[in-house]
């Protein structure tokens, strides 16, 4: 599902007043991920497997300082749950939506300092021309404090985030004007990627399972996986 996010006026919006504004003001579906709780039962952890799909993804980042560092030193010694963003964006079920579940995943496992401390949040720019390290502090503030420990960062430019997103698979496509000026606008496809120990991706989120009962019950199978805690040591 492709996802426009736009800082700008939409010149495809129903005029105001409309039959078609009028049903987009009563009618909005939401995705799952913003209800409590799901309307089905998710698997108990360690109960199934996660496939390896492939090797995790490098490349050089800013940090909200912006510090260089390369996106590979954040992974290995924790399981990392990492998804792409784009702080302007306004579609409910986009960007907004990732950053939700994973304030969400962090608030579950908050409470227990010794899972806590093994996993890793990272949430990475895909608009390094907008998204600078300083715009990326003020998007993650109040996020990014205790554990487990949550990471904003961006790209020094399009030629250094193209071989991250590329190697993810996260499309992106940036809308330009006749002029060839970027006009605020991309289109998106929500992704999120659990990452092991051993840096391979082992699930890919779209917006349909982002839902944090779903990740939390993944990183815990991980979690067991990795012999750290038995099924009934982290059973909620």
């Amino acid at each position: 599902m492709l996802m426009s996010c736009d800082r700008t006026m939409d010149d495809d919006a129903p005029l105001p007043g409309s039959h078609a504004a009028i049903a987009a003001s009563q009618v909005q579906v939401v995705a799952d991920g913003w209800v409590a709780e799901l309307p089905y039962d998710v698997p108990q952890p360690g109960t199934y497997n996660l496939s390896k799909i492939n090797k995790a993804a490098g490349g050089t980042v800013l940090d909200v300082n912006g510090n260089e560092l390369e996106l590979d030193s954040l992974f290995g010694d924790k399981i990392v749950l990492l998804t792409f963003i784009y702080s302007s964006c306004k579609d409910l079920n986009g960007c907004p939506l990732a950053t939700a579940v994973f304030y969400k995943v962090k608030e579950r496992f908050r409470k227990d300092p010794k899972l806590a401390d093994k996993i890793r949040l990272i949430s990475v720019s895909f608009d390094p021309e907008y998204d600078t390290p300083e715009v990326m502090k003020l998007y993650g503030a109040g996020f990014e404090g205790g554990k487990p420990e949550w990471h904003f960062l961006t790209t020094s430019s399009e030629e250094a985030l193209l071989p991250i997103t590329n190697k993810f698979g996260q499309m992106v496509i940036k809308r330009y004007d006749e002029f060839g000026n970027y006009t605020g606008t991309m289109s998106h496809v929500l992704r999120a990627f659990l990452i092991d120990t051993n840096k391979y991706i082992r699930q890919e989120y779209s917006v349909s399972f982002l839902h944090d009962q779903l990740v939390t019950a993944d990183i815990k199978t991980l979690l067991i996986e990795d012999g750290l805690y038995t099924a009934d040591a982290i059973s909620e």
